[in-house]
């Protein structure tokens, strides 16, 4: 996925010749301190934004030459995203949300949405609206929007960060659960052990390079 991937900042260099690849159902977790890179690794893997050398290759195509606009049409269809925040649109029902990525796509959606709002324990919530919605429950939904398409490859940036502890285990245990029966790879980036713990490999960045790669998680915060 990432071959000798290289980024800096004017003369600050983030990453320096990092390597990686994630299987199809394989949750691959990227550990380390503030600072070391690991959110500049998954947006440009996620192709928001343009390494200074070496390539990214989504489901064995490369994208980090293409436009912008074509790495965009690319994304919508092949890569899941969850953040921290859950970027839910409040005007649209938790339904509509989920389906958003198809009917942008030009689908339907709506039969898969609901399928994936049962699976993370929704169907009873998909009429109302984000705002109604406690923070796991956001967080489930945008979980089962990321799922949408079927995307090959899931990033998730922190998406167990501003839940509490109960919701956080259950996130977690949604994420990789969903991930796996989907057959996504999934790369993410995490401070929290409980997350990590149930990835196949944990990835420690310091300082812009992979230095370890392991199974057992003990996280530097």
């Amino acid at each position: 996925m990432a071959l000798d991937l290289r980024h800096q900042f004017g003369d600050v260099r983030i990453l320096h010749g990092v390597s990686l690849t994630v299987q199809p159902g394989e949750v691959v977790a990227v550990a380390g301190p503030s600072g070391s890179g690991k959110s500049t690794l998954l947006h440009l893997i996620a192709g928001l934004d343009q390494p200074t050398g070496g390539e990214i290759h989504w489901d064995g195509q490369r994208i980090d030459h293409l436009s912008g606009e074509v790495r965009a049409g690319l994304r919508a269809r092949r890569l899941g995203l969850v953040f921290q925040h859950h970027y839910l649109l409040d005007d649209l029902s938790v339904l509509e949300n989920v389906a958003l990525p198809a009917l942008v796509l030009g689908g339907d959606g709506r039969a898969r949405a609901r399928a994936l709002l049962a699976q993370v324990g929704l169907a009873h919530r998909e009429q109302q609206r984000p705002g109604t919605l406690s923070g796991g429950e956001r967080q489930r939904a945008a979980l089962a929007r990321a799922l949408l398409t079927r995307p090959a490859l899931l990033l998730a940036d922190e998406p167990t960060g501003s839940l509490d502890r109960a919701n956080a285990v259950a996130v977690a245990e949604l994420l990789v659960r969903l991930a796996r029966s989907e057959r996504a790879g999934v790369l993410l980036v995490t401070h929290d052990e409980n997350l990590a713990a149930r990835a196949d490999r944990v990835l420690h960045l310091l300082d812009g390079r992979i230095e370890e790669q392991v199974r057992e998680t003990v996280f530097p915060i």
